[in-house]
């Protein structure tokens, strides 16, 4: 069953929202501001967001902002009483995958949902494995192997794996690792991103001829791909 978040401050059309929701068989949660909406996306995973702009606390696009800097495949329907053309096009830049103006008629909207679900659906079907050289990732599976040897991986190495092959061939900082493994909200030292790539390496690299994750002094890391 699809799980759906509902960001709308807007008591009544939140429990509309849910209410037709449910019916069409999702799950449903429904966060009335920002900050409990971030708080939301850190802690569950959803099939899709239906995000308000104006809310309380932090704006709908704020909120987007940050999702995306983890989360790039999940999508968002902005649901907005605004319709300025700099508001939409603000949206869709910052990474939302549609926007419906209100008032809106919910057959409208639910004919949206089923088709970003879908798209969502067949994108995961041809993205749910990573692979550099002999290093494979199942993202459904969390099964990690290089040379068909299976590699055991605590959730936060595998979590900066997939971020370093997701990203392979690009220079990552320090600081862009911290925010996308640890969460935007982690005080900590970034040293922890120097003692998980030093594990990471005793597992992937270190038992292996060949070295995948590579030290960009000054800046920061890199898996690179055989060439």
């Amino acid at each position: 069953m699809k799980k759906i978040l509902i960001v709308e401050d807007e008591e009544k059309l939140s429990r509309v929202l849910q209410l037709e929701l449910q019916y069409e068989n999702y799950q449903t949660e429904i966060a009335d501001n920002g900050l409990d909406a971030l708080k939301l996306l850190e802690e569950k995973e959803f099939d899709l967001v239906l995000l308000d702009i104006m809310i309380p606390e932090l704006s709908g696009l704020e909120v987007l902002r940050r999702f995306r800097k983890r989360d790039e495949m999940t999508p968002v329907i902005l649901l907005t009483a605004r319709d300025a053309v700099h508001d939409k096009v603000s949206g869709l830049d910052l990474g939302a995958n549609d926007y419906v103006t209100k008032p809106f008629q919910i057959e409208e909207l639910l004919a949206r949902i089923r088709a970003h679900l879908r798209r969502a659906q067949n994108t995961m079907q041809k993205t749910d494995k990573l692979q550099v050289g002999d290093l494979t990732v199942d993202l459904k599976t969390r099964e990690v192997k290089r040379k068909d040897v299976d590699i055991q991986l605590t959730p936060r190495e595998f979590d900066l794996l997939t971020y370093l092959m997701k990203n392979k061939n690009i220079v990552l900082t320090r600081e862009q690792i911290m925010e996308e493994v640890w969460g935007y909200d982690y005080m900590g030292d970034t040293n922890v991103v120097d003692v998980y790539i030093r594990y990471l390496r005793q597992k992937i690299d270190h038992p292996f001829s060949r070295p995948y994750i590579e030290t960009v002094r000054g800046v920061g890391y890199t898996i690179k791909d055989e060439t």
